[in-house]
């Protein structure tokens, strides 16, 4: 599928992908599942396909970048969802 495709699908600009491609732009959660349900894939497939690197490295990835990203992003979207944490 080309960038062009991916892009009509994903409802984005074609540089968008190129970008997160070459990881100057870094998606949504919800960029991530549009990109994963075009390419008909699970979502960690977009992390885990690089077989350059090792579990380790991905799981600190998860751990350290995406799992923080994601958690600000539920904050930032829902700062409700804080007073009933406690």
């Amino acid at each position: 599928m080309s960038q062009l495709e991916l892009s009509g699908i994903c409802d984005c600009a074609k540089s968008t992908i190129g970008g997160i491609e070459s990881r100057k732009n870094f998606p949504s959660f919800e960029r991530i599942l549009k990109i994963a349900y075009a390419l008909e894939i699970h979502p960690a497939d977009l992390f885990l396909r690089n077989e350059s690197q090792s579990r380790e490295e991905v799981r600190k990835f998860f751990d350290e970048e995406l799992s923080v990203r994601m958690k600000e992003m539920v904050e930032k979207r829902f700062p409700e969802a804080e007073s009933y944490e406690e």
